[in-house]
């Protein structure tokens, strides 16, 4: 089994991880047709799989948001990411989607007989051990990705941030006996054990990755402002936190600094970059599932990306719950197209951050 064998059937063309019949389709044939023209979506799509050898950095899409928790919506953001970034003429290569159930998240959560139902759903047989729900797909499409590509840097689209847990985890398994770091922006500290019950969730996927990083120089939060608990309840676990409160006092470049002179007494040697849209003031990023106010700058939050990728390799990043239609009753003036654009400028930073030149 290789990437290339079991591509075709765990994922599906930049835009189909929304399962959609005839609702929402338009949006997915809108996105296709800039993407690759006249030509049938899926086989432009394969047929570019087999170019992933020589290609720097790509895109892939978790459009799943059964992770979340306060307001769902974040299973569009990879599409119209992906829309606002042709919009701004970059082009990037694109893995595509996970195939999504909408209801499930990972398979550990599932029975014997849910798993052999939604094997036949996905993929016609009950006879192959595959996996069904997105962060189980997820995780053993980039085991395999890592595999057969293994110079290829991965930018990811989500998504509720419950999908970074299957994505760090399989770019750290592929960087076994490197020294590595978490560059984690964020309004919210998602360190919870679990959360009503459930392990793996938006709130709980970086307390879940700490094991890749042992040392409080190895995980770092930037932005942290909406919890319930101080900052020592949270370092007690082996991280590092620089609070958006702080941040304003001191400065980014302060801080970056800081970031820095961590990483190089870690010894690290390659960087993990997860941005959670809600780390940015409501001002540039209010289309989101927990938009938070009193946030981040994005002008200096990309100059700290673009310093720490100076210092150190970044081998892989994402960008999550960008919720695009996303409506709050607690907050009126939600402005997708702000939203869009931000998210778009900071994938933009990401790619370029790991090498790429679009």
């Amino acid at each position: 089994m290789s990437f290339l064998d079991v591509a075709p059937h765990w994922l599906c063309p930049p835009g189909e991880g929304v399962y959609t019949v005839h609702t929402g389709s338009d949006k997915r044939l809108r996105l296709q047709k800039a993407l690759y023209g006249d030509i049938p979506a899926r086989e432009a799509w394969l047929a570019s799989l087999s170019k992933l050898a020589s290609e720097q950095v790509a895109l892939f899409g978790i459009a799943s948001d059964c992770g979340g928790g306060i307001q769902r919506g974040a299973n569009w953001g990879p599409l119209f990411i992906r829309e606002a970034l042709l919009q701004d003429g970059t082009l990037l290569a694109d893995i595509g989607d996970v195939r999504v159930i909408p209801h499930l998240l990972h398979d550990k959560y599932l029975n014997a007989e849910t798993l052999s139902s939604c094997r036949k759903a996905l993929y016609g047989t009950h006879d192959k051990a595959w996996p069904v729900s997105p962060l189980s797909i997820a995780e053993a499409a980039l085991t395999e990705l890592h595999k057969k590509f293994p110079q290829l840097r991965v930018l990811s689209l989500g998504g509720d941030h419950s999908v970074s847990f299957p994505l760090v985890s399989a770019w750290a398994k592929a960087r076994r006996g490197k020294k590595l770091a978490l560059l984690h922006f964020d309004a919210h500290t998602d360190l919870l054990d679990t959360r009503l019950g459930i392990d793996l969730c938006f709130g709980s996927w970086t307390y879940h990755v700490r094991e890749f990083f042992p040392s409080k120089d190895q995980l770092i939060q930037v932005g942290i402002r909406a919890t319930g608990k101080d900052r020592s309840h949270w370092e007690s676990m082996g991280l590092t936190q620089h609070w958006a409160s702080d941040i304003k006092k001191r400065g980014m470049q302060a801080v970056t600094k800081d970031v820095i002179t961590a990483y190089k007494r870690a010894g690290v040697e390659e960087v993990y970059i997860s941005f959670d849209i809600d780390a940015l003031d409501t001002q540039w990023a209010s289309a989101t599932g927990t938009p938070e106010d009193q946030g981040l700058d994005p002008v200096a939050c990309g100059e700290m990306i673009r310093q720490v990728a100076a210092e150190f390799p970044v081998t892989g990043a994402d960008l999550m719950e960008v919720a695009p239609m996303v409506n709050h009753n607690f907050m009126p003036n939600i402005n997708q197209e702000t939203t869009l654009m931000t998210a778009a400028s900071m994938a933009r930073t990401l790619a370029r951050a790991m090498g790429s030149d679009a």
